[in-house]
């Protein structure tokens, strides 16, 4: 296989102020000051020892998550950003995003991330009610998230987007669709708007609120979608909504099963090599171990059993219908692997079929993790 997936770079900055009691990020709570240089001499060491595994392919986008990127100093951001240029061909158009909480932005760091080369920021804004920020354990309030958003509007950055919660606990349907309201008025050109689950080894599991039940949450979904709609964004994923020509291109080439490297605590990379062999890397998760030198945690190869059930298990979560040839391109195997899968799939219609192109349909998005399992490896 010589036609390889395009390459996107993730880099992980751990650090939060606070823990927030739903998050099951890899994100450490900070104690004492960001070591912004050693941090950053560390990825870059990482990144220099993964370099063999992209076979000299160019980055056509960066994603910088975390933890809480935007503790990071934009002096260290421009060393980090300069290091990553000298290391890897970067495309010219690259998009680069951060992720950015309210409460640590300022005005003079943000024209200094854009200067290190940020052209997409990513506020982390969830509600625009101060008790339900509080109950989310949120450092910031709501008028610090409108002027982060305008901040980011006022840059003239290429996009940025707004990241929102629904589902919230003791939420209502008003109260739901007043935050989104508030969201469009400020006019992201990408809006990500996703239900609140309640995931395992949080505070949240240990202590569940009460959240909305199914039929307030599908009322919920269906109300804030025509909002959405009517505002002139268009959903291409289960919860990612953007103005046209607002996509985010680093998200876009996962769900496609484009390749990742991963770089920081916890990072992980999916890199395809020039023989077929797909690899995965784990980096380690605690900031102490990996600024040890110690970055890998695990590298194995994806068995040809996996490959249908993740090619799938991503491409299906987008909207868009799914060229068939991206099948064999990306998987090295032939359609006639999966094709009584496929078969099961569209007699149970979770799915339609052209000459060139499936698509997942309404009852295959309801059914989402049936469809999914058909994809699953036999034991």
């Amino acid at each position: 296989m010589t036609d390889l997936p395009a390459l996107s770079l993730y880099i992980h900055i751990p650090w939060c102020v606070q823990k927030c009691p739903y998050c099951d990020f890899n994100s450490h709570a900070l104690k004492g000051e960001v070591p912004h240089d050693d941090y950053v001499q560390h990825l870059l060491t990482d990144l220099r020892r993964d370099l063999p595994l992209t076979a000299g392919r160019e980055v056509k986008t960066i994603f910088i998550g975390g933890g809480t990127p935007s503790l990071l100093s934009s002096a260290a951001m421009q060393t980090l950003l300069d290091g990553v240029r000298a290391c890897l061909p970067l495309a010219p158009d690259a998009e680069i995003t951060m992720e950015a909480n309210p409460g640590t932005v300022e005005a003079d760091r943000f024209s200094g991330y854009q200067r290190a080369g940020i052209n997409r920021i990513s506020i982390g804004v969830q509600s625009f009610s101060e008790p339900k920020l509080t109950r989310l354990g949120r450092i910031h309030g709501p008028e610090e998230a409108k002027r982060a958003a305008h901040l980011a509007a006022e840059l003239g950055l290429r996009s940025f987007n707004l990241d929102l919660m629904h589902g919230l606990p003791d939420q209502t349907l008003e109260e739901a669709l007043e935050d989104l309201r508030q969201a469009i008025a400020l006019d992201p050109p990408h809006l990500s708007w996703y239900q609140l689950t309640i995931e395992p080894n949080t505070m949240f599991a240990s202590r569940p609120p009460k959240l909305p039940d199914d039929d307030a949450l599908w009322d919920i979904y269906e109300q804030g979608h025509q909002l959405l709609t009517a505002a002139g964004y268009e959903q291409y994923e289960t919860s990612a909504f953007a103005k046209p020509g607002y996509r985010c291109e680093h998200n876009l080439n996962y769900w496609r099963f484009g390749d990742y490297l991963g770089i920081g605590c916890g990072a992980h990379g999916k890199l395809t090599q020039p023989d077929g062999r797909l690899v995965r890397t784990v980096k380690t998760r605690h900031p102490r171990g990996y600024m040890q030198g110690n970055y890998e945690d695990r590298r194995y190869e994806v068995e040809t059993a996996e490959k249908p059930f993740e090619f799938f298990m991503n491409r299906f979560r987008l909207l868009e219908a799914a060229p068939r040839d991206d099948f064999p391109r990306l998987t090295g195997l032939p359609e006639t692997h999966i094709r009584a899968h496929i078969d099961t799939a569209l007699a149970q219609g979770f799915l339609t079929e052209t000459a060139s192109h499936w698509q997942v349909t309404e009852k295959g998005k309801l059914f989402l993790n049936s469809l999914l399992e058909l994809f699953l490896a036999e034991e």
